[in-house]
């Protein structure tokens, strides 16, 4: 669908990949505007996706049916309050900052405005992403799909039953690229010293990790299953699983991802907490 005048607020390194979707998806480029402080981010984003780009929030902000707000958790609330003066009435709000409610944004923007909470993670910066949305009372059906579709020009777009589950996300999957990065690493690392060499370990190792996601997204069983199929009694594969488990494997994640969501309510009192 076409989502209407979009209007980015930060160009980094997420905006730029929500904006390369957008225009891959059909989204006009004269509806995408991008506002940013840095004239090389502005120029760049102009020159390759053909956006309008501007330095002040104002010149922007009028008539746009959607902001997305793709600055740093630090910088929310000064943004946020930047906005309120001049926010658009029927305008959606959507925020991609990690650990901000909804009532904090609410109260900075001293209005009962649409706002859609998303938590999206690094792999959407190659369109591989997987994202959180949450929505306050005052969005729309309308506004729903418009968020999910900016969204899902990278990746999937999951809606939550409550933010308080939002917490759990940033573990899982906000977090969770880097848990993998560490297995990777990890195998990598025991492969070298059985012998192989870096490169030959590293490809087998990145290949195998993408075949084993590609089985689970395009199968209907659990992993736990495919995991069982894949493990012949007395082979190879039972063997290292054993280790694993014998490790504590399954305790390690646990306490993980509870250390994770428990930082990640921790982040948002901090973040949500006024200041002059």
């Amino acid at each position: 669908m076409n989502t209407g005048k979009i209007v980015f607020i930060g160009g980094g390194n997420m905006a730029r990949s929500l904006i390369g979707g957008l225009v891959a998806d059909g989204q006009s480029a004269e509806q995408i505007h991008v506002v940013d402080k840095q004239p090389e981010v502005l120029t760049n984003l102009q020159q390759k996706y053909a956006v309008q780009v501007h330095d002040e929030i104002s010149a922007a902000l009028s008539d746009a049916d959607v902001v997305v707000l793709a600055v740093k958790p630090q910088q929310m609330q000064d943004v946020i309050k930047s906005l309120a003066p001049t926010w658009p009435e029927k305008a959606l709000l959507i925020s991609i900052a990690a650990g901000i409610r909804l009532e904090d944004m609410s109260r900075w923007l001293q209005q009962p405005a649409a706002i859609v909470r998303a938590m999206p993670n690094t792999p959407s910066l190659v369109q591989a992403g997987a994202t959180a949305l949450f929505a306050n009372e005052n969005v729309t059906d309308t506004q729903k799909e418009q968020a999910e579709a900016i969204l899902r020009a990278v990746g999937i777009a999951i809606w939550l039953e409550t933010e308080s589950k939002m917490d759990a996300v940033t573990a899982l999957s906000g977090s969770g690229p880097a848990y993998f990065f560490l297995v990777m690493e990890a195998m990598e690392n025991a492969a070298i010293e059985l012998g192989l060499t870096q490169e030959t370990a590293r490809m087998l190792c990145l290949e195998t990790a993408f075949g084993a996601a590609k089985m689970a997204l395009e199968s209907d069983l659990p992993v736990a299953t495919l995991r069982q199929q894949v493990t012949s009694p007395g082979g190879t594969t039972e063997r290292a699983i054993h280790e694993l488990e014998d490790g504590g494997l399954h305790g390690l994640f646990e306490n993980a991802l509870v250390a994770a969501a428990l930082r990640a309510r921790e982040l948002g009192t901090q973040l949500g907490q006024d200041h002059d």
